[in-house]
């Protein structure tokens, strides 16, 4: 069997989070996401247009601890800690 490379492919956490909120969003193109790098943890910087800024915390914040959950189990599996922040 041939590995192509796609399946079992190891996906970015900052990828992962810029593909999550741009499914989200109405402005995908607004959409930033910055990285913070540490020696065992990394920060995440989301950036989204003012008017999807609701759409990406959710109600009572829970697409945003989603996210975070996802981002958490991410980095957990390469032995590491992240922190996703939304700024506004």
């Amino acid at each position: 069997m041939v590995n192509d490379g796609a399946v079992g492919q190891e996906v970015d956490m900052k990828d992962l989070l810029e593909y999550l909120a741009k499914a989200l969003v109405d402005n995908p193109d607004g959409v930033e996401v910055t990285s913070v790098e540490g020696e065992r943890s990394i920060i995440l910087q989301l950036r989204v247009d003012p008017d999807d800024v609701g759409k990406v915390i959710g109600k009572k914040g829970r697409i945003a601890q989603a996210m975070r959950t996802l981002i958490k189990a991410s980095a957990t599996k390469e032995g590491r800690n992240a922190i996703v922040e939304i700024i506004d």
